[in-house]
């Protein structure tokens, strides 16, 4: 007989091993490289701005909310494990089936004990760490010295401490209902639990711990109902109408879930009988039970109530809930200090009515920021790598003691332009920062139409600049490059190029400059500029020459990003705007605390509230909120990048909780200064929220609210439809203020809820923005919010219906198309709306622009309304004196000009490495001036017919209108 012995088993080659663990442990190092270079840059950028502490808090708080959280499930979920199994019983008979499970099961039995609970305890601890935010502000949560109407708690409880026990309720759920099923699994595995021929067999062992675990998840369910109860004051109640309980849930479900809590709690005890005595029945009779109270008392009950208690007495039973909402939202909006006065508006016009208006005249902004950068760009770009935004920012400043209203903008760098210069070279060692601020009058124009500056070129000239020790260099704003390397030893040559100064492109001509401040964290070592090569993926920072040993790297330097990674927690307004303070160009910036918790509340939309037109896609984080304040002032200076916090409203609570969360890292009002405090404002995002609220609660009374009979809109912008009109901000006085300060409006129309909107006027809502010139000390009146609430008896036309007067207005029309003639499109400004005169004026500048590619806005013309009377003059005085009986009383900032007669010529291409200068309009001649005034003399003929209802003398006006209109074509296409 022959044997053949059986093959030697194949093992892996000892080398081969060694070389797999080897490459197994270099990828590893090389990803924790990776991870700890990341995290290094971070604490380096921290480090050097000064808020090392808030990365090392959020780290810290992490990584112990990731321990807890692991722990917290994966220990319980072992023990049920380790129990099911070690008090399995040894000699059960099991089935065929379950002899083949535990035949698969056993050579893994070791590693799923262990396995499992680290896998579930992965899971627990990622999320655990995600609700760390929610973990901290529990801790260090605050009293509010508010309490709820319905259970009389501190509101601090339903903003900090709820959402905190929520999460812990949800957490032990979710660990209780885990180890129920690996419990189950495991008995049924090893025959603890063994099903078949119609009964279910348990042991004693498996009775005992399904039957604890279930009685504590019963009595978890027992806790989440009794905060259900509380859940009530933060979510829609009244069948939707308010925030909060009504009458239903105040006298059904608050009920009811209080019944069903304790019958939890009922049911959870005998659960734990059921372990002791080995009775199933009771505990599940109970379990049934409870399911159907839930649903008598949670669906059932509260539908009666509301369908035959509380429909057909509404007013009367929700009345005093309707109420809490309305005074509960007041507060949380910050709308409760609301200043309400009745206006009758007078419509009719007469000479000198607007004498006592005088000084809110004289500062009407005509320049409208979101039109003329275009002009701003041409007249102040100088070199194709420089920018401006396309909408400019506003602001004011006190010129030879009087406070003059701004139209402002940083002359940014723009290293996407550079062309065939773009390299890394330039980009981040050369081209790092832009230069110097532009500011003009935002109630004043040139004779060509063009902004009247105070601040402009370079190097930098005007009022602003004057001051000593001005910086005008922008190393951080809104449009930087992602990253730039600056600094050099003393006495080395500058590298980055400063300015232009001559108009030949040579580098004789350019100024150049060394940054000295301490703006970014250091790439002087080796290392560290290793760990900035990983993270922009450039090795030009490893190996270039120009990064030298007090090189710093620039980054992260947008405003926003700066300010939200140095203050986490705030939610941040989304228009910072820049300005001179104490010689330097700083980013001002508004924080908002927020919350969704506060009781009573109603919510309200972030993004549907802050979108407009000037605003139309806006984002948030938590965009459903019911409490917001305006908590927190922050600067970043656009030089060296230092952010400054602010505390504005220290009385916050929720403000006053991350103070104990961050300590140390926002400074005190009394550190702002009194150049600081002349220019933050009252910020935009949160007045469009407070007038989101005001068009409903603008009423004080149940009844009124109940009936929604007043219910009023924010208009649509009237040049562009489908969008809201944003407020403005201007220099003016309102009814029962004693002079004119710096403010923001906004109007409103009747609401189009259940039919179409009529566009008239029903209320005007201002807010005082002025902080005042006091170092650390808010002026008295700043935030002030007054409402003027306009009879209906006389109808004042809104927004939309005075813009419909002016685009259907013959006479107008007719200049329109002179002005428009030729290749120049007309652009309305924005309507801007003021009580003086005793009523409401409507102004809006008309500009001139190219239709072709090189465009220059020109302020050409301004449209007045005043009831149903409308001018349309060159300047914004003329058209005052001619819309009130030739003398209205009062002066406009555009009094003392000549306006340029003929139309806005067409600019030429211009190269875009020149500074561009205004381009001389075309003489008109005699003839074409004498064609102009047949034109307007036949519009003002015209419209005096119409209004006397002459048809004769109309159809006369309008061919001798026709006639000059063709008179002036043909002149013009001559010229």
């Amino acid at each position: 007989m022959t044997t053949t012995s059986a093959p030697t088993s194949a093992t892996p080659s000892r080398s081969r091993r060694v070389i797999a663990i080897t490459l197994a442990i270099i990828a590893a190092l090389v990803v924790a490289f990776f991870v700890f270079a990341s995290l290094y840059a971070d604490w380096l950028w921290y480090d050097q701005l000064g808020f090392d502490s808030v990365l090392l808090t959020q780290w810290g708080a992490r990584v112990l909310m990731f321990v807890i959280g692991f722990l917290g499930m994966a220990l319980p979920v072992w023990l049920a494990i380790q129990l099911a199994y070690r008090l399995r019983p040894v000699y059960a008979r099991l089935s065929s089936q379950l002899d083949r499970y535990q035949e698969v099961v056993e050579p893994l039995r070791r590693l799923a004990m262990w396995g499992i609970p680290v896998f579930f305890g992965f899971f627990a601890g990622f999320a655990a760490s995600a609700q760390w935010e929610t973990t901290w502000l529990w801790f260090n949560g605050v009293a509010t010295e508010t309490t709820d109407p319905q259970f009389h708690l501190d509101t601090g409880f339903y903003m900090f401490a709820l959402p905190f026990w929520g999460a812990l309720v949800g957490f032990a759920s979710a660990v209780l209902l885990v180890c129920l099923l690996v419990t189950a699994l495991v008995s049924y595995l090893y025959g603890s639990v063994r099903v078949g021929q119609r009964e279910l067999r348990i042991s004693k062992s498996a009775r005992i711990q399904l039957a604890v675990i279930a009685g504590l998840y019963l009595l978890v369910q027992g806790v989440s109902l009794w905060l259900d109860r509380y859940r009530t004051l933060v979510e829609p109640g009244a069948a939707g109408r308010i925030t909060g309980p009504g009458y239903t849930e105040a006298n059904a479900v608050i009920q009811g879930q209080t019944i069903l809590a304790f019958t939890a709690v009922i049911v959870a005890v005998l659960f734990f009988v059921t372990a002791v005595i080995g009775r199933w029945r009771y505990p599940l009779i109970a379990t049934a039970l409870l399911v159907v109270s839930a649903i008598v008392l949670g669906v059932g009950y509260p539908w009666v109530v509301r369908t035959f208690q509380v429909q057909p007495n509404q007013l009367r039973l929700e009345s005093d809930y309707y109420q809490r909402n309305i005074e509960m939202t007041k507060e949380a909006y910050g709308i409760d200090g609301l200043d309400k006065s009745d206006f009758e508006a007078v419509t009719d016009v007469e000479p000198g009515q607007l004498r006592e208006d005088a000084e809110t005249t004289a500062s009407i902004r005509i320049m409208d920021p979101a039109i003329i950068s275009p002009t701003v760009r041409q007249q102040e770009q100088y070199r194709a790598y420089y920018q401006f935004p396309e909408t400019l920012d506003v602001d004011r400043y006190e010129i030879d003691g009087q406070s003059q209203d701004t139209i402002v903008s940083v002359r940014e760098l723009d290293v996407e332009r550079l062309g065939a210069a773009s390299n890394w070279q330039n980009t981040t060692v050369v081209y790092t920062h832009g230069y110097g601020l532009v500011a003009a009058k935002g109630n004043a124009r040139t004779d060509d139409g063009f902004p009247e500056f105070i601040e402009r070129g370079l190097p930098t000239t005007g009022v602003l600049s004057a001051q000593e020790d001005f910086e005008p260099r922008v190393y951080f704003g809104e449009n930087s490059p992602p990253y730039s390397i600056v600094g050099a030893p003393e006495g080395s040559e500058p590298v980055e190029l400063d300015y232009p100064s001559g108009s030949d492109g040579t580098s004789e001509n350019e100024t150049r400059t060394t940054f000295e401040g301490d703006g970014g964290p250091s790439v002087g070592n080796v290392f560290n500029r290793l760990i900035y090569a990983l993270k922009f993926q450039s090795e030009q920072i490893l190996f270039s020459d120009y990064v030298n040993e007090e090189s710093q790297i620039l980054y992260d330097r947008d405003p926003l990003s700066r300010v939200q990674k140095a203050a986490p927690y705030l939610t941040l307004d989304s228009d910072p705007y820049p300005s001179v303070v104490d010689g330097r160009i700083v980013w001002i910036v508004d924080g908002y605390t927020l919350s969704a918790n506060y009781p009573y509340s109603s919510t309200v939309s972030l993004q549907q509230a802050i979108s407009d037109s000037s605003n139309p896609a806006p984002r948030f984080a938590l965009d459903d909120i019911n409490y917001v304040r305006n908590s927190v002032k922050a600067t970043v200076d656009a030089y060296d990048g230092s952010v400054k916090l602010y505390a504005w409203e220290p009385e916050d609570p929720i403000l006053q909780t991350w103070q104990k969360v961050y300590p140390n890292t926002i400074e005190p009002i009394t550190e702002m200064s009194g150049d600081l405090m002349s220019h933050v404002r009252y910020p935009t995002d949160l007045f469009k929220i407070q007038r989101a609220l005001l068009g409903v609660y603008h009423v004080d009374d149940a009844r009124a609210f109940f009936q929604r009979d007043n219910a009023w809109a924010t208009p649509e912008d009237p040049q562009d439809a489908g969008t809201y009109q944003p407020p403005y901000y201007l220099t003016m006085q309102m009814p029962g203020q004693e002079q004119p300060t710096y403010s923001m409006f906004t109007t409103f129309i009747p609401s189009s809820e259940g039919g179409a909107s009529r566009n008239v006027m029903m209320g005007y809502l201002a807010v005082d923005s002025n902080a005042g010139g006091e170092a650390g000390k808010k002026s008295d009146d700043y935030g002030k919010l007054r409402m003027l609430e306009i009879a209906a008896d006389t109808p004042v036309p809104g927004p939309g219906q005075v813009q419909n007067t002016f685009n259907a207005d013959p006479a107008v029309s007719a200049e329109i198309n002179i002005l428009s003639q030729g290749q120049s499109d007309v652009l309305n400004g924005n309507l801007l709306t003021l009580p003086v005169g005793g009523g409401l004026l409507y102004v809006q500048p008309v500009f001139v622009q190219s239709s072709g590619s090189t465009q220059l806005p020109t302020l050409q013309r301004v449209l007045v309304a005043f009831g149903d009377r409308i001018a349309f003059e060159n300047t914004l005085d003329e058209a005052l004196d001619v819309l009130f009986g030739g003398d209205s009383g009062a002066d406009a900032g555009d009094g003392e000009i000549t306006p340029t007669p003929g139309p806005t010529p067409t600019p030429g291409p211009t190269d875009p490495a020149q500074p561009t200068e205004p381009t001389e309009p075309a003489e008109p001649t005699d003839e074409y001036q004498a064609a102009l005034q047949d034109a307007q003399q036949a519009m003002l003929d015209r419209d005096a017919a119409l209004r006397e209802g002459d048809l004769t003398a109309f159809a006369e006006a309008d061919d001798r209108l026709t006639a000059a209109v063709e008179r002036l074509i043909e002149l013009g296409a001559q010229q």
